[in-house]
């Protein structure tokens, strides 16, 4: 084996500012070395050019231990060479104590199977004995193995495959085994009853173990598997080849056809119409674009994640920016803040109000049952008869306990709950004189369909912004609700009966990038609108509309709430930051697990797990985070743009309108994803004015 070394400049793809990155921004490590290594494995080879960043495609034989995924039986499966720890331990410990009673029944009872067939027993235990004492003996040494390298550095658990081939062929005889304990058990061997009964625990722990392992397989099974392993070419040939393209572009129709299969499982109790339809090819393209470049395992993921978090809370102090702009907001821009702080604070209500009984009862887990749990049994009265709408239920009790609104003051109540379908509201606010239109977050399957129907397309709006886009599902949910409320008249009748009044639409989460593009949509017709989105998603306007919606929509974000930060480009940097970490680390696998847990549960200091390499030999040679790239595009490399980025399809997104950011004193500032928080935060401040 012989590797060349030479200085590669560090990627700047993380110190480049965009707009849509700015809420994950960091500095990049430092300069990594760039190796040309080649390792001669069972007849295969794996090359890299020297600082190129580009892969090569590996030949037939290609060495299973040159990525994280295993390979056995010529195929991938979802599972790494070092994710053998735990499972072996736990099987270890099971077999030992197996083994360990069934020589005691042996040494304790043996002098009482001189019964009807108890030479078939006495055989029965000495072979299961000696067959238990060799699998013990072959789980350790997987668990030994698995123990060893890194994730990127599989070269020292090269023996795994023929391990795990031993272990498997293993299962045959102990499978014939357990099938004869269980016929001599049938025929009524009349012995010793704690002998009998030992020999039908023995059958039936056999037989848990076997089933366990069955589904293990199934979990792992990767249905991608056999054509993701080292393929045909028979030479190194670049990736950006017409073969390699076409390879390629098969691999990502298979996997995309695979996620929606998932997709349909996951989510069978769903409807099928057309828009659930999209939905579903839509997120498993989201899907197999994000994962067809890595070659990662979830437990590589899990990993990353965990050293991810520990390397945040180690560095002290946020990255310098490039340029710093300070200066000190004047006393109008103070009181405009405090005005649209106390307007968050009074409309948050409403926003709440849109997800109904279940927010209300875990807002109020003493008394919300008993206070809205009469009007869930009882027959809709004439207030009721007064309000349009559908699927009430249980839900206008608790509507009228959050807002503190009468009967009279509701013009229409929707829980219609379809894909791009949202449920909302429409009332009268007589305190601060507006019409009211709340839409409701996500909350159920259909919701979560429409939040990850992440492409963006164009929103057909009046205004002088050019290059108008959004995220597709969300901008489908407000071309519905604006539909429902134009075409059905529902705001003619709220003006109707209140014409000076002006237009709020207010919503959290789902319902904030809703109610956003909402606005959008009603600002021609009704220039005095007004929007107030409590924790919209990141990734929903074009840089155009984001401009342009300054002037009208006030988006409020809480402390660390994930939701304001979730985009499509900025998962793409996570996974860039995970394939970065993972590369750098020199700790093994279960390690970084066990310590990732217990830093999570108890705390601590993460000063002591380094995360880049301390430039010692290596007896293998260490696969850098391009190796994780194996299904890239045509001119992929760790530093450009990844096919998640592609201008047509997911182009960077921003989050609407000015953005008041508040953090909670005193407190993690991990914040929750529904708007409980929020309401006790901006109540907070409403008494003490605590934030800045």
């Amino acid at each position: 084996m012989k590797c060349t070394c030479a200085p590669r400049r560090a990627s700047t793809q993380a110190q480049r500012p965009s707009g849509d990155r700015a809420g994950l921004s960091a500095r990049a490590p430092g300069p990594a070395p760039a190796c040309a290594c080649a390792e001669s494995r069972g007849g295969g080879r794996v090359a890299r050019a020297p600082g190129s960043g580009r892969l090569r495609a590996p030949r037939v034989a290609g060495p299973p231990s040159a990525m994280p995924g295993m390979v056995l039986f010529g195929r991938r499966w979802a599972i790494a060479s070092d994710d053998l720890v735990f499972p072996g331990v736990f099987e270890l410990l099971l077999r030992v104590l197996w083994w360990v009673g069934i020589l005691m029944l042996y040494l304790m009872h043996r002098g009482k199977l001189d019964c009807p067939g108890g030479v078939l027993l006495s055989s029965y235990l000495i072979v299961l004995l000696v067959l238990l004492a060799i699998i013990i003996g072959t789980v350790s040494a997987i668990v030994c193995v698995s123990m060893k390298g890194t994730i990127c550095n599989p070269g020292p658990r090269k023996s795994m495959s023929k391990l795990l081939y031993v272990r498997l062929a293993l299962f045959l005889p102990e499978m014939v085994w357990a099938s004869l304990g269980a016929a001599w058990i049938a025929d009524g061997i009349q012995c010793d009853r704690t002998v009998g009964n030992g020999i039908i625990a023995t059958v039936v722990v056999s037989w848990l173990i076997i089933a366990s392992t069955v589904l293990t397989i199934l979990i792992v099974f990767d249905p991608l598997g056999g054509k993701a392993a080292p393929g045909a070419p028979l030479g190194p040939q670049p990736l950006d080849s017409r073969e390699s393209s076409q390879l390629l572009s098969g691999l990502r129709t298979a996997a995309t056809g695979v996620w929606e299969t998932r997709v349909r499982l996951l989510c069978c109790c769903i409807g099928r119409d057309d828009h659930t339809r999209v939905a579903f090819s839509s997120t498993a393209e989201l899907f197999s674009t994000y994962f067809s470049d890595t070659d990662l395992v979830p437990s590589d993921i899990a990993a990353g994640l965990a050293l991810l978090h520990q390397q945040q809370d180690h560095a002290r102090s946020p990255p310098e920016p490039t340029e710093v702009v300070t200066h000190s907001p004047g006393p109008f821009q103070e009181a405009d803040l405090d005005a649209e702080l106390e307007n968050c604070h009074h409309y948050m209500q409403f926003a709440a109000a849109a997800y109904g009984w279940p927010l209300y009862i875990y807002r109020n887990p003493f008394t919300g049952l008993c206070r809205v749990g009469g009007d869930c049994c009882r027959r809709r009265t004439a207030d009721y008869d007064l309000v349009g709408g559908d699927q009430l239920n249980c839900h206008f009790s608790s509507i009228l306990q959050t807002t503190g609104l009468q009967h009279r003051d509701f013009i229409h109540i929707s829980f219609h709950d379809k894909v791009y379908e949202l449920p909302f509201l429409v009332a009268l606010d007589h305190r601060k004189e507006s019409v009211v239109v709340a839409i409701r977050g996500t909350m159920s399957l259909q919701d979560i369909l429409t939040d990850l129907s992440a492409e963006s397309e164009p929103l057909d709006i009046e205004c002088e912004a050019q290059d108008c886009w959004a995220h597709k599902g969300i901008s489908q949910a407000a071309r519905y609700v604006y539909r429902r409320l134009v075409n059905d008249g529902i705001l003619s009748q709220a003006f109707s009966i209140a014409p000076e009044y002006r237009l709020v639409v207010v919503g959290h989460s789902l319902g904030a990038g809703a109610a956003a593009l909402l606005a959008l949509m009603l600002k021609s017709p009704y220039p005095q609108v007004r929007c107030y989105a409590f924790s919209p998603p990141r990734g929903l306007l074009s840089k155009s509309l984001y401009e342009y919606s300054k002037t009208f929509i006030v988006s409020l974000v809480l402390g660390k709430d994930v939701i304001p930060r979730l985009s499509v480009t900025n998962l793409e940097d996570l996974k860039r930051r995970i394939l970065r970490v993972i590369a750098h680390c020199n700790k093994p696998k279960y390690k970084i697990l066990l310590r990732g847990c217990w830093y999570e549960l108890f705390g601590g200091s993460p000063e002591d797990l380094p995360t880049e390499l301390d430039g010692g030999d290596l007896t293998q040679p260490l696969l850098g985070e391009h190796s994780l790239l194996v299904h890239g595009s045509p001119a992929y490399s760790f530093s450009s743009e990844s096919p998640l980025e592609s201008p047509t399809k997911y182009p960077p997104l921003y989050p609407p309108g000015r953005i008041i950011h508040l953090e909670e004193e005193g407190t993690s500032g991990r914040s929750s994803f529904v708007p409980t928080r929020m309401m006790g935060v901006l109540g907070q401040w409403c008494r003490t004015s605590g934030y800045h």
